[in-house]
């Protein structure tokens, strides 16, 4: 296998992916009452109303925790692999790939530490989102 294991699309995540091809890092928001939930799902979780729509996130998170990944070996990534989970300032979590750091040492990624989104264009039909040091 060539590439990195491609996403499953289907109705609950279609915008992000739409979103993605744009470089624009969305998150499902709520038509009914607002609120902001990723991962997406197909109903509120605080009003049970099915009406989804998103917003367009700022691109900024910062390091809640994280994750050196050396196995098991991944299609289409090279280990050590950087994982965090970002709270984003739209007041949600999200699990990223970071790349450009380090993975052990003095320069290693830390709790707190900001990242901003960039783009891996996997090919004309798929980019996926990457984190970095801003």
């Amino acid at each position: 296998m060539s590439g990195p294991v491609r996403p499953v699309i289907g109705r609950d995540n279609a915008y992000f992916f739409e979103g993605t091809a744009k470089q624009e890092l969305r998150i499902q928001s709520c038509n009914a009452c607002g609120t902001l939930r990723h991962p997406p799902g197909p109903a509120c979780l605080s009003c049970d109303a099915y009406d989804r729509g998103h917003v367009v996130a700022s691109g900024e998170g910062t390091v809640y925790s994280f994750t050196v990944v050396h196995a098991p070996k991944l299609p289409g990534k090279e280990l050590p692999l950087v994982v965090a989970l970002l709270d984003l300032p739209e007041g949600v979590r999200m699990v990223a790939e970071v790349a450009g750091v380090p993975p052990e040492g003095g320069d290693g990624l830390k709790i707190g530490e900001r990242l901003v989104v960039d783009w891996n264009v996997i090919d004309e039909e798929l980019t996926l989102p990457i984190w970095r040091r801003p």
